[in-house]
């Protein structure tokens, strides 16, 4: 059964989906995008993914299109007519189609912002093999550009990040910066040290992760001490566990560091329990 798409106002089978060849998403990646996850067919952090969502529109000078309402409904009509118990939304919004490429942004009176959600099921997500034996991470460096806190749909060196981490035999990479980490390829990194949960603060470096920011929160409520600060590739392959947060792998434990194996080469109880609580609470508060 073919997947029921959102494009500009309409539902639609994916086969039927088009977008125009000037989309200034498509041509100079100009556009936003976020990841909801769904858990019992209700949506996570739905309203922490809108807030951030008018951030980066308002950080490209990029109308918001609809209303917190009107998004929301989209969101639980595909939720509905696709069927969808564990997955993620992936919404995007582009500065649209004027009409012929140009460097120059095209007037915004004239040219109506490009909108597209989409489904992607995952009846693991919760239950994750990865999340049972962690994942193996390498590092290599942060080349991206300096808005990093914009969740932009400039993607392809995060891919090729995770490239990289493949062919290396790893999971995934961490990007490092003058020899700190700055973050995963699509994710917030954590390592955790004597009991403390360490991972960079907010600044442009960085995206301003929706997961990482109810994690931290659920953290400090069950007394977990959380110190926002950037630690080194060195600290990162000493320390006692680590993890990393996103919306489509919640708390996913990180067990090998560039080679070196952290503690005893498996998940570590503190990052077991963070997961166990985020999705436990996360449930809770879901809409």
């Amino acid at each position: 059964m073919s997947r029921i798409v959102y494009v500009n106002g309409t539902y639609l089978p994916e086969g039927e989906a088009t977008v125009s060849i000037f989309d200034r998403g498509f041509l100079m990646a100009d556009g936003v995008y976020e990841v909801t996850t769904v858990l019992d067919g209700k949506l996570i952090d739905f309203d922490g993914h809108l807030t951030r969502l008018q951030r980066s529109l308002d950080e490209l000078d990029i109308a918001n299109p609809m209303s917190r309402d009107e998004w929301l409904e989209v969101h639980r009509q595909l939720v509905a007519q696709n069927g969808v118990d564990q997955g993620m939304i992936y919404l995007q919004v582009t500065r649209g189609a004027p009409g012929d490429r140009d460097f120059i942004f095209p007037d915004p009176e004239t040219t109506t912002p490009t909108v597209v959600l989409f489904t992607q099921s995952n009846p693991t997500l919760i239950d994750s093999p990865k999340a049972a034996k962690g994942i193996k991470v390498i590092t290599i460096d942060d080349i991206r550009w300096g808005r990093r806190d914009i969740k932009t749909v400039q993607l392809l060196y995060p891919s090729m990040g995770k490239m990289m981490a493949i062919k290396a035999g790893a999971d995934d990479a961490w990007l490092t910066q003058d020899g700190e980490v700055t973050e995963g390829t699509s994710n917030n990194a954590y390592i955790i040290k004597n009991g403390r949960i360490i991972t960079r603060a907010l600044s442009n470096d960085i995206l301003h992760g929706i997961t990482r920011a109810a994690v931290l929160r659920f953290a400090r409520e069950a007394q977990m001490p959380v110190e926002e600060r950037s630690f080194t590739v060195d600290e990162a392959k000493t320390a006692d566990e680590a993890f990393v947060t996103s919306a489509s792998t919640f708390v996913m434990p990180v067990v090998e560091i560039d080679g070196a194996r952290l503690g005893e080469g498996k998940p570590g109880p503190m990052a077991l329990r963070l997961r166990e609580i985020y999705i436990e609470e996360s449930r809770k508060a879901a809409v």
